[in-house]
């Protein structure tokens, strides 16, 4: 999937996803880019191995009632992990440096009961905010407990330290032990004025992740983010589910140490009547947090005293990944990813209580391991080695490949691109090739002309307001400065309306979407996700016979970190 269902903020009401689909739909490609009305054509060379059948037998597997739902810590994880080893052992790929198809994953369930009141004293009367009405919190902490006791309130606007765009909210402000309260998003997807930042897309700087890494960087105790369904584009109770829920976190040396003691998010209402506790208008530090030049202020001289109480369970989850090596410089790799993990066994909806995912992200897995069985059958074999990666921990947050980003089996100054793959539509072919993120890097250019081979035209996002780029498994490669792309067809169709596309896709929201009827349906046309997967079969071919790597383009916020790390190559 996307994102990550811990605050899963791509998921809209249906009503407002289908106009947003139907908008999407109706936009022009560019003028460069035009959609051919004849049937596609594929490489002659994948056609057997990545074809709707090739999907169709490895959807069936990774989805089956016997892989349990494919959920971390439990059987159903040791199936679907070692099924899909298997796989990679039958094709003849090798293992990872360490000798397994495993990259283990040390992870911590947290399950957390926060104080029913955050305690907020100064001014006039004391404030007491209700749990769950009110605020909602958690820790990254792997502690019984953690407390924040009379920290003092901060107001920081956006919470954002962007250097690229000018930008400081925390400027001349010392926030240590403080808790800092923040805004949803960035100042332009957020705020009125286009010119800031990237105006409607928003960046990595309005991830709720982000905020509370920035937060604890300047050694903050807490941070609270107000929530605003509008440029949250999700409600509150999208929040409350994500937050209530017990939560996997990666293992660390110092136990999350250097995390924020307390993290959590305010609804507006009770946001508000915390700035009218401090003598202040929300409204207009709202207003000021939305331009230049905006400066932090305490929040009156208030004070916050919270606290959680916290079970852990602390297990080794695991990567799946082989190599097929390169002919002539093996020692730099292509990276294609997708997650193996959904939710389980769960709570019975119409009978079923298998949870098994088969849009998210069996889909990614069947692509996957048909696009690892062209590349053993190809007549030329790839100069450079190619990295097959199924990754855990997606659902929770983008566990397992931001645990393959920071403790990489290969080096990423010598890794060429990731290629991610999550939630490819069932629908049939399309025309369109929409690009999560476009605008980032060359992978788009490479994108374009291996889609132009089944005469389809690249989309740009056609919601960047909602962040999607940060929501699924190539943001954690793209963190770490390694060129990413996630793109698939979904909104134009070969053989029906765009209007029927974004019911179809309306529909998946709202009545399979994270939910056991999420499961293989043999009516389902795959052929779409097949001419998908061979487009990414193509792009990496190209990847692995060129010499040069693709660059991210100017402007991106993840330029700098590859640049740093391509500079001892």
């Amino acid at each position: 999937m996307p994102f990550s269902t811990h605050f899963p903020a791509r998921l809209l009401p249906a009503s407002l996803l289908l106009g947003l689909a139907l908008t999407g739909c109706q936009s022009k490609p560019a003028a460069t880019e035009t959609a051919a009305t004849t049937a596609p054509t594929a490489a002659a060379d994948t056609t057997e191995a990545i074809s709707a059948a090739s999907i169709s037998k490895y959807l069936q597997a990774v989805s089956s009632d016997e892989m349990l739902g494919r959920k971390p810590f439990t059987a159903g994880e040791q199936r679907s992990t070692q099924y899909l080893a298997d796989e990679f052992k039958r094709l003849g790929l090798q293992p990872g440096p360490n000798g397994t198809y495993f990259q283990p994953v040390p992870l911590v369930e947290i399950t957390g009961t926060p104080s029913v009141t955050l305690q907020i004293k100064g001014k006039g009367q004391p404030l007491s905010l209700q749990y769950k009405t009110d605020f909602v919190a958690f820790t990254q902490r792997e502690q019984a407990q953690v407390s924040v006791t009379n920290s003092e309130l901060v107001f920081a606007g956006y919470g954002v330290v962007a250097p690229e765009y000018g930008w400081d909210d925390y400027a001349g402000l010392d926030v240590k032990g403080k808790t800092v309260v923040v805004l949803v998003n960035d100042p332009g997807n957020a705020g009125q004025d286009s010119t800031l930042f990237k105006g409607r897309a928003m960046t990595y700087y309005g991830r709720w992740t982000y905020k509370y890494e920035e937060a604890a960087r300047h050694g903050a105790a807490g941070l609270l983010i107000v929530h605003d369904t509008q440029p949250a584009a999700y409600p509150w109770s999208v929040v409350l589910s994500g937050a209530t829920s017990p939560k996997l976190r990666a293992q660390t040396p110092n136990k999350g140490a250097d995390k924020c003691a307390l993290e959590g998010w305010l609804t507006l209402d009770a946001a508000k009547k915390l700035f009218q506790a401090a003598g202040l208008s929300y409204d207009q530090l709202y207003a000021a947090a939305n331009t230049r030049g905006f400066r932090p202020r305490p929040l009156g001289g208030l004070t916050l005293t919270a606290g959680i109480q916290n079970k852990l369970r602390r297990q080794t989850s695991r990567n799946v990944l082989a190599v097929l090596p390169g002919t002539t410089r093996p020692d730099e790799y292509i990276l294609y990813s997708a997650h193996w993990d959904h939710f389980g066994v769960g709570k019975a909806i119409a009978g079923d209580s298998i949870y098994n995912g088969a849009v998210d992200d069996g889909t990614g897995l069947a692509a996957l391991l048909s696009i690892a069985e062209a590349f053993q059958k190809a007549k030329e074999k790839p100069q450079r080695s190619i990295v097959f990666l199924a990754v855990t921990g997606e659902e929770q947050g983008l566990l397992g490949s931001a645990y393959y980003a920071q403790h990489p089996p290969f080096p990423l100054n010598k890794t060429v691109a990731d290629l991610n793959m999550d939630m490819l539509w069932p629908y049939g072919p399309m025309k369109d090739l929409t690009v999560i993120g476009y605008g980032q890097s060359e992978l788009e250019d490479y994108a374009r002309a291996a889609a132009q081979e089944q005469n389809r035209y690249l989309l740009p996002d056609q919601t960047p307001e909602t962040g999607m780029f940060y929501r699924s498994d190539h943001f954690s490669f793209a963190h770490v400065g390694v060129p990413s792309l996630y793109a698939s067809g979904g909104f134009e169709s070969r053989t029906g309306s765009k209007a029927t596309i974004a019911q179809q896709r309306q529909n998946y929201t709202a009545t399979m979407y994270h939910k056991p009827a999420d499961q293989f349906d043999p009516s389902w046309d795959l052929s779409g996700i097949a001419q998908d997967a061979q487009i990414y079969f193509r792009v990496g071919q190209r990847l692995a016979s060129e010499t040069t790597f693709p660059q991210w383009r100017a402007g991106s916020e993840f330029k700098g970190a590859r640049d740093k790390s391509m500079g001892g190559k």
